[in-house]
């Protein structure tokens, strides 16, 4: 599985993607979690407000930095 947090390094998206790597950690599942700050890119991929979460190519969550509990119920459907 591909995780990637898309946002250009603020505060929110620093915590979004710490609150991926511990719902990875939780479910204990092979994941990579890696950050997309290109604002080019972020936006090529529709996104206009950040931070957002991709899981797999999808983009799952925009504008907030949800939970731990959260992103583990996006990653388990």
């Amino acid at each position: 599985m591909k995780i990637e947090v898309l946002g250009t390094g603020c505060p929110k998206c620093e915590q979004l993607a710490k609150n991926a790597e511990a719902a990875v950690k939780s479910l204990a599942i092979d994941a990579e979690v890696s950050k997309v700050t290109d604002i080019v890119e972020i936006a090529d991929r529709g996104v206009m407000m950040t931070p957002a979460l991709s899981v797999d190519g999808e983009i799952v969550l925009v504008g907030k930095a949800s939970s731990p509990e959260e992103i583990e119920a996006l990653l388990s459907k």
